[in-house]
């Protein structure tokens, strides 16, 4: 969407006027802030034409105009400065994030962090569990009625059995050679990674592949294909959310609440935003999800040793500081990776600054 020079300065200073104080903004306060010599007649002609194009919206009569949707979105893809996150920020984040090893209390401080810095809620998804284990040993064992318990083993020592139905009777020696097989191809693989190869080698099964490893692959598919365990969401400052007057409805509160003890919807944001990479922006209804209507998320994802393994981010009012969240945001998440990432625990930032 084209704007020339003297919508998209009207527009921004809007923006940033109702950000600031969240009162609609008419057309004489834009005339003396926006910095242009235009009288209030031409900035409501303008105002008029971002209306009609559904950038900003006029929520009564006289009483000015407020961003809409459509129009927070131009302006972060087009009109946002980011702001560098002042050194005392910076230093409390680098100071907590940096004083403890263990993965847990480093993902709950990013977390309240997050929260405490934005004045909104925030939130991390934890690695997924499939993730942090790998793949020890599997055995597979004829019971009665064409069923085979598989019993799996971890790394960690546990040990995970399963009862599974098989297509035909099998042989004791084709099971231990079905075993031996997935023993010699998977051992010390994470189970993620032994899921994910499941899934390919079964899509690539031919008439050729070696019938001991047909029976591998799709019994211990078969084993693995259950219900997965939803990812831990470490959520912290939601009460943050209760002192942002838009926000006040206390049934849209309780469903966002709900939403943060059920989990699910946000860890399927979460982990959308995780498979696209870099620092994410869902405005309103771009999350897909009804209960985050009236909020935006501003995500980014982390690592360890190398790989992408969760996402963190902040749940606010549409009207947040979105040039100070982003920096907050980003930074956090590069501020874990170091500190999780086993070849530099330093996490250091080299800048800061965008």
């Amino acid at each position: 969407m084209a704007l020339d020079a003297r919508a998209e300065i009207l527009l921004k200073t809007l923006i940033e006027r109702y950000i600031a104080d969240g009162q609609p903004v008419g057309s004489r306060t834009l005339s003396r802030q926006a910095g242009l010599e235009l009288s209030p007649a031409t900035v409501r002609n303008v105002m008029a034409d971002l209306e009609e194009m559904g950038l900003v919206r006029s929520p009564h009569t006289s009483a000015g105009r407020v961003p809409t949707e459509r129009g927070y979105r131009l302006f972060v893809d087009t009109l946002l400065k980011l702001k560098p996150i002042n050194a005392g920020a910076l230093h409390r984040l680098e100071q907590e994030l940096l004083a403890d090893i263990e993965p847990q209390h480093l993902i709950e401080n990013a977390s309240q962090l997050m929260s405490e810095v934005c004045k909104l809620a925030g939130i991390v998804m934890a690695p997924k569990r499939e993730d942090k284990l790998a793949f020890l040993h599997i055995d597979f064992v004829s019971l009665t009625g064409l069923r085979i318990l598989v019993i799996l083993v971890t790394q960690d020592g546990q040990v995970h059995n399963r009862i599974i139905q098989s297509d035909r009777e099998y042989s004791p020696s084709e099971l231990v050679q079905a075993a031996n097989y997935f023993n010699e191809t998977f051992t010390g693989v994470s189970m993620g990674d032994v899921k994910r190869a499941l899934l390919s080698e079964i899509q690539q099964a031919s008439d050729d592949m070696q019938r001991i490893m047909q029976v591998a692959v799709r019994m211990a598919r078969a084993a693995l294909s259950g219900e997965e365990e939803l990812d831990d969401l470490v959520v912290s400052g939601e009460s943050n959310l209760m002192d942002i007057p838009e926000l006040g409805d206390v049934r849209k509160l309780r469903k966002l609440f709900d939403a943060f003890t059920a989990k699910r919807d946000l860890l399927h944001l979460l982990d959308r935003s995780m498979r696209a990479g870099g620092v994410k922006i869902f405005i309103g209804t771009e999350s897909g999800y009804e209960v985050l209507t009236d909020y935006s998320v501003v995500t980014a994802p982390y690592t360890a040793d190398g790989r992408i393994v969760g996402t963190l981010g902040v749940i606010g009012p549409t009207r947040m500081a979105y040039e100070q969240v982003i920096s907050i945001v980003d930074i956090t998440a590069k501020l874990l990776s170091g500190a999780l990432n086993s070849g530099d625990r330093s996490g250091r930032l080299e800048s800061t600054s965008r």
